[in-house]
């Protein structure tokens, strides 16, 4: 029994005005007010800090099977509890494929075993992530998974995309489509336009993105099926998404911490740093906008990380030679925070916290729905954040068994510093920021 007092609750929605107490007991969200008391209780005074539901990543890569030297289940599980994250999705592009019940079975099985963050794994939409056959979606879902993806790449056929979702309109399982025309993307280094231009590295454009996200919204149409489209990076494949859902179609997106916080200009301005190297790659200054406009007016359904992690031997090479992705699960709340702060606090505050919490929770399978919420019998998944908590990343000090991060070294401010799931202590950081 743990009771969590003198903090300001985030219900999911709405952000309390005064300190209230939260008491946790046997798993679930017991009791919420003033001046609670409960004997024989664990008690943290959070001296104002937030207490929110417990945030949620709907999109990392923990390599496992097959890749686990570059990170494990367990690895991932704790780095991703130490970045104030309570439950994560991990996707399904290892190898083997996560493509039937009994490698879901193993991760479900792996992540109890990790003890911190909830792991809860997405599975294939097709054999082997090839685009060619239907992958065994109603028994995975039996098995756990929560999302169905290739993730890594699109679903490569557009018929057996739509067969995917027709067949999970019944399953309470979301599609989540990785936009991306590959003809348009193979061999790109970075954004098509000034830097592609100035380096003489090939582009990815926008169009790459956008003529998938309009594939899949059309489809999403035919079918009546919800659709979910990832790390959207571009002001066209906003503009889309936004049209979309005005028409009342079942489309949702999320957008990554690295395409909030930084654009195209940092390949420059690091000496092409492989930090920065990631796809889809950072995007213009416009459209860094765009995506702050899509979280503030609604487009944006969640922020995820994408968090993928790399071995030094993967990573610390010449920039076009390295291999794309950007670790971060252990500071990416806290580089969302710290650029929302600098940038004038563009969104108000629940409206940013919902994103980590309500959202994506509600794109999530029914049994975990939940998640998103405070309310009386809800899962006792705390975050609790300390907005003024300022304190430099340091991969060095990481869980994850990646080392490299363009914000490695950085000071930001606004720092999630415990997290509990099903009432258990999975980080606590409290007196660092006493």
């Amino acid at each position: 029994m743990i009771l969590l007092r003198n903090g300001r609750i985030f219900d999911g929605k709405n952000l309390g005005e005064n300190c209230e107490d939260l008491l946790l007991k046997d798993g679930v969200v017991a009791r919420r007010g003033a001046d609670l008391s409960a004997e024989g209780a664990e008690v943290f005074d959070l001296g104002g800090k937030l207490i929110c539901p417990g945030f949620i990543d709907l999109h990392v890569h923990f390599r496992d099977p097959g890749y686990e030297w570059r990170e494990d289940t367990e690895s991932g599980a704790r780095a991703a509890a130490s970045g104030g994250y309570t439950t994560v999705v991990t996707m399904p592009n290892t190898d083997p494929a996560v493509d039937n019940p009994v490698a879901v079975e193993y991760l479900v099985a792996r992540g109890k075993r990790a003890g911190a963050s909830r792991v809860l794994p997405s599975g294939c939409v097709s054999k082997g992530r090839q685009g060619k056959q239907l992958a065994e979606l109603a028994l995975m879902a039996e098995s756990g998974a929560v999302i169905f993806t290739d993730d890594g790449a699109p679903v490569s056929d557009a018929k057996l995309l739509k067969t995917a979702l027709l067949y999970t309109r019944d399953l309470d399982v979301r599609i989540m489509e990785h936009p991306e025309e590959p003809s348009l993307t193979a061999k790109s280094q970075v954004n098509e336009g000034a830097v592609s231009a100035a380096t003489g590295m090939k582009g990815c454009p926008a169009s790459a993105e956008v003529i998938d996200i309009q594939r899949g919204i059309i489809l999403s149409r035919e079918t009546d099926s919800p659709i979910h489209f990832t790390h959207v990076s571009t002001e066209l494949g906003i503009d889309a998404i936004r049209q979309a859902k005005k028409e009342g179609l079942p489309v949702t997106c999320d957008v990554t911490p690295h395409h909030l916080s930084l654009d195209e200009t940092y390949v420059l301005v690091s000496r092409f740093s492989p930090a920065y190297k990631v796809s889809p790659p950072l995007r213009t200054r416009k459209d860094v906008k765009a995506l702050w406009d899509a979280v503030a007016d609604g487009t944006a359904d969640a922020i995820v990380t994408d968090h993928a992690p790399y071995h030094m031997d993967d990573k610390d090479l010449p920039f076009q030679e390295a291999l794309s992705g950007i670790a971060s699960l252990e500071c990416a709340v806290a580089a969302v925070l710290d650029t929302w702060a600098k940038t004038g606090r563009p969104v108000p505050l629940e409206r940013l916290l919902e994103l980590f919490t309500s959202g994506p929770a509600a794109l999530l399978s029914r049994q975990w729905r939940s998640l998103g919420s405070l309310r009386e019998g809800s899962p006792a998944d705390v975050t609790v954040l300390d907005l003024e908590a300022i304190k430099r990343v340091d991969v060095n000090q990481w869980k994850s068994k990646a080392r490299i991060c363009p914000w490695d070294g950085e000071m930001l401010q606004g720092w999630p510093v415990m997290a509990l799931v099903e009432g258990r202590v999975v980080m606590n950081r409290l007196k660092d920021t006493e």
